[in-house]
């Protein structure tokens, strides 16, 4: 598991816990080319019972959850007719009976589980299950915008023989694109330390340009510059960054001010000269 998405499974478990007053919660990443999960991160447990626990898809709960891809939960797990037991030893050490197993499916693959439980025989409510499909909704976002966000930087980077970042046009103009969708892409992160991620990612396209001291533009208003010098009409720069038509006209005549310029041309190019686009 890498050190981000180890943290976006912890982070959930603990959205988890708070969400429902469950006591205990844990998960993992689904290991790459094989069909198992393996329990890496625990929240509230009293024992290391289920720490490293490898769940193979079809078995137990967990892997229920990944074969079906769809979350599962039973009232008491020892007695459950609806699962398999190769786990019972570990799941009874930390002495859990009611849990829900929730799976992260990505692109149509589940790529994690969330688990959360009782140390009682009881239902879990629909307000507790919907808590738990919603811990794993936020992760498949994490996952998703950290791919994104990866490729779009790894698709700029200049190659060797085309330099920083004024190598070839067509290298250039692929600097530019990726700017731009990632800046559109940073907005619709909720979890502010992944959106400050992304946009440290964006920043490396810019990297070689300090912004002019001189010029001051508003993080929405570089979005819409660098919409507009992925040649974006308004009409798309607003569904793109998720606002109305009207508020990127804002946006763009503000910058526009700020910038000294009369045209979104003239704006694009000002702001690459002040060094807010590559």
């Amino acid at each position: 598991m890498g050190t981000g998405d180890a943290v976006e499974i912890r982070g959930a478990l603990a959205r988890l816990r708070r969400a429902t007053g469950l006591p205990v919660a844990f998960g993992g990443l689904v290991e790459p080319g094989r069909r198992r999960v393996r329990i890496s991160e625990l929240s509230g447990t009293a024992t290391p019972a289920l720490s490293a626990l490898a769940v193979t898809s079809g078995n137990g709960l967990g892997g229920r959850a990944v074969a079906l891809a769809r979350p599962c939960a039973v009232t008491d797990y020892s007695v459950s007719r609806q699962i398999s037991h190769e786990y019972d030893v570990p799941v009874a050490a930390e002495g859990l009976r009611a849990v829900v197993a929730v799976p992260v499916v990505v692109r149509r693959r589940v790529r994690a589980v969330l688990y959360g439980a009782l140390r009682a025989a009881q239902p879990l409510g629909d307000r507790t299950l919907g808590a738990a499909v919603q811990a794993a909704r936020d992760v498949e976002q994490a996952l998703v915008v950290r791919e994104e966000a990866a490729a779009l930087v790894a698709a700029a980077r200049p190659g060797p023989a085309s330099g920083v970042p004024g190598g070839s046009g067509a290298a250039l103009e692929q600097v530019r694109e990726a700017h731009a969708a990632l800046r559109a892409l940073a907005p619709r992160i909720a979890d502010p330390v992944l959106r400050a991620e992304l946009l440290q990612a964006c920043a490396l396209l810019t990297a070689d340009t300090a912004p002019a001291a001189a010029v001051r533009l508003a993080p929405r208003e570089v979005d819409v510059l660098a919409c507009v010098a992925a040649g974006a009409t308004n009409s798309v720069a607003a569904e793109q960054l998720g606002v109305t038509a009207e508020t990127v006209k804002a946006y763009l005549r503000s910058a526009m001010r700020k910038l000294g310029v009369r045209t979104r041309g003239q704006a694009v190019v000002a702001a690459r000269r002040a060094g807010w686009l590559p």
